[in-house]
């Protein structure tokens, strides 16, 4: 769980980085194409790391389901 945790956290940090530095950085505007492609490439590594959010959600609610029944 704490690994899902970590990944998740890790997942919405390089997204919220990548919209970051494609709408507010100077220098990621300066840079051109290859700006571009770093702000992509954070927003799609985060998307991939911020999969298991599904994964976590699951647990949390058949933990909760298994614990009204019990």
């Amino acid at each position: 769980m704490l690994i899902l945790k970590i990944c998740i956290s890790i997942g919405i940090s390089l997204i919220l980085l990548g919209i970051y530095c494609h709408n507010f950085s100077e220098t990621i505007a300066t840079m051109g194409v290859n700006g571009i492609i770093i702000s992509a490439m954070c927003v799609a590594f985060g998307m991939a790391l911020s999969l298991p959010t599904k994964m976590y959600l699951t647990f949390i609610l058949v933990k909760r389901e298994v614990e009204k029944t019990a």
